[in-house]
């Protein structure tokens, strides 16, 4: 493939952006990324022609493609033609906000804001007032955005910051643990359980890997917060409206946190966050409570406009059956082809949301009648239950490297496009097809 054009492109901004992008996961493709000029359906067209299926999809928000049906295009227009923004309530905002309500089991009341990173920095900031307590806990390898309370690394015992920036003393405040690690939670609460605010856990690991809860573990983290007077935050700003459809992850796993995150599709590819959960709790934000927050951009018409009717779509449509479809025939596809070709990898995900993961050891190759069939559940009765990530320090013990300096490339060469890196989410879209499933069997087949 010709990438003259995206060589350039990349040149310059290595002149006036830090390490040529705007987020730094766009750069770890070495030795340059391609620059996007468009989007169609559920494919991208680069600078220089080239058109690839895209699995990307935004990272995680264009839950109805690139090309947008005609009633969510008009709503966004619409509400673009009547003026950028007022620093003034609108209607749309009050109409996404009833529907969050309506369909989301955890959200009483709601407070938008501007990305996912400002959710999560909020809802921390929101269970900190409400309880009088200082300390979070969070799971290894969660990502809960660009906020000083989450960029922590190490363990409960020594956690430390994880970016240049952060100081010690923020890190001293949050508790890491791993993820389905019952026994490190206990010993987390017996130690500070007086002075835990809240967990703060993505219902399924969704920016490393994908990794699925094993079973009880969210039951466990909403008894033990109970018994402690903590909270429950379930960051769902990958699995809001994802998982579970319109019901969101909480609905699917049937826990109720007391406070969820939003981002990505309730904002329809716009930037978006939100905070919900139970209104004793978000009515701490000022101005109804103590809990200073504020945003001039909060609640933007036209994000608001492009939320609400993704989801209206969504409701009337047949959605999420169709790309929950495609995305258990794409992990069953990929089940077969890794069993035949790379019998230690491990297919994972769930409903449109699916990924390989190069794990290094699994069970032989004859064993692998009897495994999960789209994608790994943590089943204590599949022969791959003790070989398939646990946890974020299981995935970061694959084969990271061969994912990115040599795989991902070979599937760009066939005109599928993955995410930059082995731990990013990959998604389906509505304006995906059955052809563009086959097609990527195909490359995964060659590349493999």
């Amino acid at each position: 493939m010709n990438d003259d054009n995206s060589r350039e492109l990349y040149d310059r901004a290595l002149s006036v952006m830090p390490g040529g992008v705007n987020s730094a996961v766009r750069a770890a493709i070495e030795p340059y990324p391609f620059f996007v000029q468009k989007g169609d359906g559920g494919h991208v067209i680069d600078a220089d022609g080239n058109r690839y299926v895209d699995w990307v999809m935004g990272l995680g928000p264009l839950l109805l493609g690139h090309d947008l049906p005609d009633p969510v295009q008009a709503g966004i227009q619409q509400r673009a033609s009547e003026g950028p923004m007022y620093g003034a309530p609108t209607e749309i905002e009050v109409d996404l906000a009833e529907f969050v309500v309506r369909h989301v089991p955890s959200v009483e009341k709601i407070r938008f804001v501007n990305s996912g990173t400002e959710a999560t920095t909020s809802a921390v900031r929101l269970a900190r007032g409400y309880t009088g307590r200082n300390k979070i806990v969070v799971n290894q390898g969660g990502y809960h955005g660009a906020q000083e309370s989450t960029l922590v690394e190490g363990d409960h015992e020594n956690p430390a910051p994880s970016s240049a920036g952060v100081p010690q003393a923020f890190a001293e405040h949050t508790l890491p643990v791993p993820f389905n690690d019952e026994e490190a939670v206990r010993e987390v609460f017996e130690e500070h359980g007086d002075d835990i605010a809240a967990v703060m856990t993505e219902p399924i690991l969704g920016n490393y890997g994908i990794v699925h809860p094993e079973e009880g573990y969210h039951e466990f983290l909403r008894e033990i917060t109970d018994e402690h007077g903590s909270l429950l935050i379930f960051d769902e700003v990958i699995t809001g409206f994802r998982v579970g459809g319109l019901g969101c992850a909480q609905s699917e796993f049937g826990v109720t946190p007391d406070l969820t995150t939003f981002g990505k599709i309730v904002g329809g590819g716009f930037p978006v966050g939100a905070i919900g959960g139970r209104a004793e709790i978000v009515e701490q934000f000022t101005p109804s409570g103590d809990v200073f927050q504020a945003g001039t951009f909060s609640g933007h018409p036209v994000t608001m406009a492009a939320g609400l009717e993704t989801l209206k779509f969504a409701a009337e449509n047949d959605v999420y059956d169709h790309v929950n479809e495609l995305g258990d025939r794409l992990r069953r596809g990929l089940t077969e082809i890794v069993a035949d070709q790379a019998p230690q990898y491990t297919v994972t995900g769930t409903d449109s949301m699916f990924k390989v993961i190069f794990t290094r050891d699994g069970p032989g190759a004859n064993s692998l009648e009897e495994q999960c069939p789209a994608g790994c559940r943590q089943d204590p009765t599949c022969p791959r239950y003790d070989y398939c990530p646990k946890n974020a320090g299981d995935v970061k013990n694959a084969d990271t490297d061969r994912w990115r300096r040599i795989f991902w490339g070979q599937m760009k060469e066939q005109g599928v496009f993955l995410s930059q890196n082995q731990f990013e989410c990959q998604f389906v879209s509505y304006a995906h097809t059955e052809e563009d499933v086959e097609e990527t069997l195909e490359a995964y087949k060659e590349a493999l």
